[in-house]
């Protein structure tokens, strides 16, 4: 997830460096929702820890 906030983010910075101000918002509110989905995800992965399987 977070590599692709990433590379969202960096096709955002390329398109409004070029001048597509329309892709560039779009590519970033998908990075921003693709990061706080990994973030969320990796809080709720990391307080539910690993766990021995039921006997």
């Amino acid at each position: 997830m977070f590599n692709l906030a990433l590379t969202f983010f960096i096709i955002a910075i390329i398109a409004a460096i070029l001048g597509f101000t329309g892709i560039a918002g779009t590519l970033v509110w998908a990075a921003k929702v693709l990061f706080l989905a990994g973030l969320i995800l990796a809080i709720v992965f990391f307080l539910l820890g690993r766990r021995t399987p039921p006997i």
